[in-house]
């Protein structure tokens, strides 16, 4: 029997592309989205549509979904890996940066779910991912805006969790501390790219994508009446 499709944000790299590998293995046909094409299809996976969108895009999304569940059936399930982390003094950060983050991380989870939700709820099933943070609940003070954004997307889907769940759909937010993803190394500013860098040194590296990829996978798997809400993880040498 075929597996239904599985559509990835945040694709390219790090938690998002080791998801698709995760799901790919299990036979699942997939939509992968990043901003480099290139990246996506550099991960080789079969029956993987790979379409460059910014999941700020709301309409390239919904049009890669819609082209997805022609050639692969339904959406059974949504994995938001898409995410900008950009540590700074709130009060002096880039008004760019701190716009990014609240794009990508808030507005982007919120516009991928409406692309497959209605769907979902229609059908009586299918499950929702929201890669979320330890950052939600613990934050460094250079990194406010990044963990408020990630609080309101942990907040976001326990809301949408709560609307969906009368109609048999689950809506589930996996909380990673420190990930070995090399998103620390995009950070601009050079001293706190080398403090983010000594963090997550002291937390013994962090976890593997891998890892977070395979509690992804485990929550998924369970039957579709249960639904675990919510998994924080980290490597066991991480403090905070």
């Amino acid at each position: 029997m075929d597996k239904p499709l599985v559509v990835i944000t945040g694709a390219g790299s790090g938690i998002g592309a080791a998801t698709a590998r995760a799901f790919s293995r299990e036979g699942h046909p997939l939509l992968l989205l990043g901003r480099r094409l290139d990246r996506l299809e550099a991960l080789g996976l079969p029956r993987a549509l790979c379409r460059a969108a910014d999941v700020v895009d709301g309409a390239a999304v919904a049009a890669a979904v819609k082209e997805a569940e022609a050639a692969y059936g339904p959406v059974d399930a949504l994995v938001n890996s898409a995410a900008v982390l950009q540590p700074g003094v709130a009060a002096a950060q880039s008004r760019e940066h701190w716009e990014r983050m609240v794009d990508v991380n808030v507005k982007g989870v919120l516009g991928c779910v409406q692309a497959v939700l209605p769907g979902m709820i229609e059908r009586g099933g299918g499950t929702v991912v929201t890669i979320g943070s330890i950052a939600a609940y613990k934050t460094a003070g250079v990194e406010a805006v990044y963990s408020a954004t990630k609080s309101a997307a942990h907040i976001l889907s326990e809301g949408i969790r709560q609307q969906a769940a009368p109609h048999g759909t689950r809506v589930v937010t996996v909380a990673p501390g420190y990930v070995a993803t090399g998103m620390g190394d995009l950070i601009a500013d050079d001293v706190l790219r080398a403090e983010h860098a000594g963090s997550q040194e002291a937390a013994g590296g962090g976890l593997a994508a891998e890892d977070v990829a395979e509690t992804v996978l485990f929550v998924y798997r369970q039957p579709q009446n249960v639904c675990v809400r919510e998994v924080v993880l980290a490597s066991t040498a991480q403090v905070v």
